[in-house]
């Protein structure tokens, strides 16, 4: 079960605004290709991270739906400009590599990939959406999973 992880996330500093909670959401290629999709707006208060490879894997995946007929590449080069439009810190720092590093050899994951997501969730996020229902069974029991829901916008 996921718990509200709005609560605890840090408050952002009172600057004669009216103070909300801050939440960081560290994303997934298939939840930045959904929110794409939807057209969704997430919510003011929430910061999205992810690594910087998000953008080119989720770029493979409208590919390989092109490929497959599920999408015309009209659709898929649509959904590409409005991801790149989707404001997210991007991290490829030192620490992150090394972190995802260490989780795939501790984990035995043949790959840094999957390890990349949850290494940023760890160091820069309160919590991971994660499409992908293998990345999502991986993180479980490392960090704390959201849904795509939860960083939208009302």
């Amino acid at each position: 079960m996921v718990r509200d992880v709005r609560a605890e996330a840090p408050v952002a500093p009172d600057d004669g605004s009216s103070v909300r909670p801050m939440t960081r959401f560290a994303i997934d290629p298939l939840t930045l290709i959904r929110l794409a999709g939807g057209r969704r707006e997430v919510s003011p208060g929430h910061q999205l991270v992810a690594p910087n490879s998000i953008r080119s894997l989720a770029l493979d995946l409208l590919l390989e739906k092109v490929r497959n007929g599920e999408l015309s590449e009209k659709a898929a080069m649509d959904l590409h400009e409005r991801m790149t439009e989707t404001k997210m810190r991007l991290l490829g720092d030192r620490v992150s590599r090394r972190t995802a590093w260490q989780m795939a050899l501790e984990h035995g994951w043949p790959t840094v990939h999957v390890a990349e997501y949850i290494a940023v969730a760890t160091l820069q996020a309160d919590a991971l959406v994660a499409e992908d229902l293998e990345l999502a069974a991986k993180a479980a029991g490392i960090v704390q999973l959201a849904k795509l829901t939860d960083l939208l916008a009302d």
